[in-house]
């Protein structure tokens, strides 16, 4: 039994680049709520977090950029030669870290957890866990690994050998994932073992082929206008006309531009593995209605989701770039009669949602799709416990998408103006270029809150 009764609670862990942030997002996918310790101990060194000055009273105002904020490199140069000094670095950031993690596992509503940490079966979290899975790679897959992160050989080798051994671990384990191999390798046996815990704890497998069904109502084609007098009549074509179609077929106006924007619907009562019907009605007397589906991205889509962003954006991503990117990141997409027409790619890391993947094709409602797309990605985002929500758009995206973030309660922002350091660093990693920020807070309270 670990320290949380009410949880089933999996120690992640393995030694630099085996692959343990890529196995943490796949439990992710199928349903655990997921903690990067080591990301959290980044965390509470930022300006105004709880570590932030007695790293700096411990090894010196050297360490501070100008920005404020500790450099990691002159920080880990520092701590990654001298045993002693990563010894007093943990001893001033496993604490903080340790309370974070008790609150967060305490929160989560899902019922199995997973903590990730390179030194869990060194320090306390290894006795916190129920169950300790290890991930192990070829040592020579391992140096290419970091070598390609951009450490030179000799420091990758370096990192390397001033870790605990890897056979350490490997020797705690209930639980190995080889991920020598490819990432669809890796999913096999990670959804196995995932199957073998829910069986055992008399689970279910989550909903992944559907997040929500949405009732998008559109306003119905307008009847002709009538003639003074008879005489044929010939449909004029203009940008934002309704295509014709037959009678027993809905008919879908084209968004092309700024529409009368919809109320917003009611805060839907929801649980992780419960589908949410919401229903996105614009004011008119005179409907039809449009089912969507918002299903998660998984490796049976791996295919049609790089169709889509190749189609939309130019680039020749694989299957297996889409495989790879599961590591580090999540997809909902927008189905319509059996056909991807929008997606979301978005992550949830260090209780911060950053979304740098938004396409919704045109020709389609874009706005009501825009709104139940951002609205499945926030809630997943809550589930997670995410503090923020920071949602990148390309200029080129029409107004009616603006609309749809101002009505949902997200403020357009330069990265200048977000006030919270740790937030602001995860914006300046992940914006694309000639994109937009719109940024909303989704908890009224922080972890780890500043000083």
């Amino acid at each position: 039994m670990g320290r949380w009764p009410n949880k089933y609670v999996i120690g992640l862990t393995g030694n630099i680049a085996m692959g343990k942030s890529l196995v943490r997002k796949m439990l992710e996918q199928l349903g655990a709520y997921t903690i990067d310790a080591d990301g959290l101990a980044h965390q509470v060194m930022a300006p105004g977090a709880p570590a932030y000055r007695p790293v700096i009273e411990t090894f010196g105002r050297w360490i501070v950029s100008p920005d404020g904020k500790i450099d990691r490199s002159k920080l880990g140069a520092v701590a990654f030669s001298h045993p002693e000094a990563l010894a007093r670095l943990e001893a001033l950031t496993h604490p903080i870290v340790g309370q974070g993690i008790d609150t967060l596992v305490s929160r989560a509503q899902q019922p199995i957890v997973v903590i990730e940490a390179i030194k869990l079966v060194d320090g306390q979290i290894g006795g916190w866990v129920d169950t300790i899975w290890v991930v192990d790679t070829a040592p020579s897959v391992q140096v290419e690994r970091l070598v390609k992160r951009g450490l030179p050989e000799a420091d990758a080798h370096k990192r390397i050998s001033m870790q605990n051994p890897q056979r350490d671990k490997l020797a705690r384990a209930n639980v190995t994932i080889s991920n020598s191999g490819t990432p669809q390798d890796t999913w096999v046996q990670v959804e196995r073992e995932w199957k073998k815990i829910l069986e055992a704890r008399g689970l279910k497998l989550r909903q992944t082929d559907e997040v929500r069904t949405v009732k998008i109502s559109q306003p119905s084609a307008p009847p002709a206008a009538q003639p003074p007098r008879p005489q044929p009549v010939t449909p004029s074509t203009t940008l934002s006309a309704a295509p014709t179609a037959p009678p027993s077929q809905p008919v879908i106006k084209p968004l092309t531009t700024t529409p009368t924007p919809a109320q917003p619907p009611a805060e839907p009562v929801h649980h992780p593995s419960t589908p949410v019907v919401t229903t996105v009605t614009p004011p008119t007397s005179e409907t039809v209605s449009v089912s969507v589906k918002i299903r998660r991205g998984m490796p049976a889509t791996a295919d049609q989701i790089a169709q889509l962003i190749n189609q939309q954006t130019g680039k020749t991503l694989t299957r297996l770039d889409v495989m790879t990117s599961f590591g580090e990141k999540s997809y909902l997409l927008a189905d319509m009669d059996n056909k991807i027409v929008g997606l979301a790619g978005f992550q949830v890391e260090n209780l911060i949602t950053r979304m740098d993947e938004f396409i919704i094709l045109p020709g389609t409602p874009q706005a009501a799709l825009a709104e139940a797309l951002i609205g499945a990605v926030e809630q997943a985002s809550k589930e997670l416990q995410s503090e923020v929500g920071l949602m990148f758009v390309s200029n080129n995206a029409p107004p009616s998408i603006s609309d749809v973030f101002n009505r949902m309660e997200y403020q357009k922002m330069e990265l200048d103006t977000i006030k919270v350091p740790a937030w602001r660093e995860a914006a300046e990693e992940a914006q694309p270029p000639n994109s937009m920020l719109f940024a909303k807070k989704l908890r009224a309270e922080r972890v780890l809150k500043p000083l």
